[in-house]
């Protein structure tokens, strides 16, 4: 059975969050290094904005909504979808 596209790029999504968060420790959460190596290996054009390292603390800071210094899919979920809004703005401007 073929997924459509869009299972395809969930499945992904998945993928790609487990791949990072199983790495060490709570396999089901990111650690600060975890979400960092993420985001420079799977967002590289967003992270070449990202200056210093007092900027990525503030992002993994922002998304920690329980505290736990560590990023859950719900949390990363909340990102990507952030992410993914900005774009499609940013793209909708872009056409006019």
């Amino acid at each position: 059975m073929t997924m459509t596209d869009l299972e395809t790029s969930m499945a992904t999504i998945i993928a790609v969050f487990q791949k990072y968060s199983e790495r060490e420790g709570d396999k089901h959460k990111l650690k600060k290094s975890e979400l960092r190596d993420l985001l420079h290996d799977e967002l590289p054009d967003l992270m070449a904005h990202v200056k210093d390292q007092a900027t990525l603390d503030s992002l993994m800071e922002s998304l920690d909504t329980d505290g736990d210094a560590e990023c859950d899919f719900q949390e990363f979920m909340t990102f990507i979808s952030m992410v993914t809004v900005c774009c499609h703005e940013f793209f909708e401007h872009e056409d006019e």
